[in-house]
C-alpha cells in the first residue's frame, strides 16, 4: 500500500495513485511557531503584529482588518515607510521549543512537515491600506507599490530562514488570495508585473532549502494566473473553485501543476449541511475532474471547516469515491 506521500506524489506526476488523496492529509502544519500570525476571538478584535487592526464580528465565519480612517496604517502609499514596521523574527530558543518537537514527532516518510505563512503580499498591501486603496495605488503610484511589495518580499525571506532553520521543513503551506470568485483582483499583466518576480524569489529560497512542495492557498477564480502559478514554482493550486473550468485546467497544465478543491466551501459548509449534500458535491468532483493531477476538497484554507463535522464529512465522502472508483 503506497503511502500518503507516495500517493500524493502518483497523482502529481500522472502514475497510478491507489485512491484519492484526502484533501490536507499530507501536510502536517506547524503553526506554534513563534511568528504565527495572531487572530482575535469571535466577537473580538486585535492589533496584529503588523499594526493592522483585525475584527471578527459575532454571527461571521472569519475576521477581517478594520479600515476606519483612524485605524488605517498606510494613510499615505508615498510616504509608506513612515507607517510600515516588519514583525519582529528573532525569537529566543525556548520559543521555538514547541514547533520543533512538533516537527521532530512527524513521520516523514507518511507526511509533510509544512510551514505556513499567511497573508501574503497582496494580502498584505490591502490589509495595510483597504482594499480600494490598494488597487488604485497599482495604477496612479507603482513605484511606491514595487517598494513596498519589496520590502514585504524581504521579510518573507527572512521569516522562511527562521523557519528553515529551526524545523526544517519540506512543504510551505502559503496564502494569498487573489481574486474573487469570478475574476481576479489585477489583471494578469499587472499580476506579472508587480507579483511574479516577489514570488520567484520567495518560492525559490524555500526549495533551494530543502522545501519540495509548495501549496498556494487561492480559494478564488484565478485561471488566468495558472501559467504565472508555474512559473513562480507552485506545485498545488489549493483552492481551485468551480467558478474556475477545472477540467479544462485540468486538461491543459496538469504535467506542471495539480489542483486542490473542487467543492466550494460556501455550498456546503453551513450551518444545515448534509452528508448527503456532501457526497452528491464530491461525487461531481471525482468524477468531473479524475484521479490525477487533482486532489478532491473544501475550498476552506486550512484542515477545518466553518461549521462542526464538514471537513469529516468531507473526508468521508472521499473515501467513498475512493472505494468506488479505484
Amino acid at each position: 500500500m503506497l503511502t500518503i506521500k507516495e500517493n500524493l506524489k502518483e497523482v502529481m506526476t500522472g502514475g497510478n495513485p491507489e485512491r484519492f488523496v484526502k484533501q490536507y492529509e499530507f501536510m502536517e502544519m506547524i503553526m506554534s511557531v513563534p511568528m504565527t500570525r495572531m487572530k482575535p476571538p469571535i466577537g473580538g478584535e486585535i492589533v496584529n503584529e503588523w499594526g493592522v487592526t483585525i475584527r471578527w464580528p459575532e454571527g461571521q465565519i472569519g475576521s477581517f482588518p478594520v479600515h476606519d480612517d483612524e485605524l488605517i496604517v498606510i494613510k499615505d502609499i508615498c510616504e509608506w515607510k513612515d507607517y510600515v514596521n516588519a514583525p519582529n523574527l528573532k525569537h529566543s530558543d525556548d520559543a521555538w521549543k514547541t514547533a520543533i518537537a512538533q516537527a521532530a514527532a512527524v513521520n516523514r516518510k507518511e507526511k509533510y512537515v509544512t510551514a505556513f505563512m499567511a497573508p501574503g503580499l497582496f494580502e498584505l498591501t490591502h490589509f495595510l491600506m483597504r482594499m480600494e486603496n490598494a488597487l488604485m495605488n497599482f495604477y496612479e503610484e507603482p513605484e511606491a507599490m514595487h517598494e513596498l511589495i519589496d520590502f514585504f518580499t524581504q521579510y518573507e525571506l527572512d521569516y522562511a530562514r527562521e523557519v528553515i532553520d529551526h524545523i526544517h521543513p519540506d512543504a510551505l503551506f502559503h496564502h494569498d488570495d487573489w481574486g474573487s470568485q469570478i475574476s481576479t483582483f489585477l489583471s494578469p499583466a499587472m499580476f506579472e508585473e508587480f507579483f511574479v518576480p516577489a514570488y520567484k524569489k520567495i518560492y525559490g529560497f524555500w526549495k533551494e532549502n530543502g522545501v519540495e512542495i509548495i501549496v498556494h492557498h487561492s480559494d478564488s477564480y484565478a485561471a488566468t494566473l495558472v501559467p504565472y502559478m508555474i512559473e513562480m514554482g507552485i506545485d498545488i493550486w489549493q483552492g481551485v473553485m468551480t467558478t474556475n473550468n477545472i477540467s479544462e485546467l485540468i486538461e491543459k497544465y496538469g504535467n506542471d501543476i495539480t489542483f486542490m478543491g473542487g467543492v466550494d466551501s460556501g455550498i456546503v459548509d453551513k450551518p444545515d449541511w448534509t452528508q448527503e449534500q456532501i457526497n452528491t458535491e464530491f461525487r461531481r468532483a471525482c468524477t468531473n475532474y479524475g484521479k490525477l493531477y487533482f486532489i478532491p476538497g473544501l475550498s476552506q484554507g486550512l484542515a477545518i471547516s466553518s461549521f462542526p463535522g464538514v471537513y469529516e464529512a468531507a473526508d468521508e465522502a472521499i473515501d467513498n469515491m475512493s472505494k468506488e472508483m479505484f
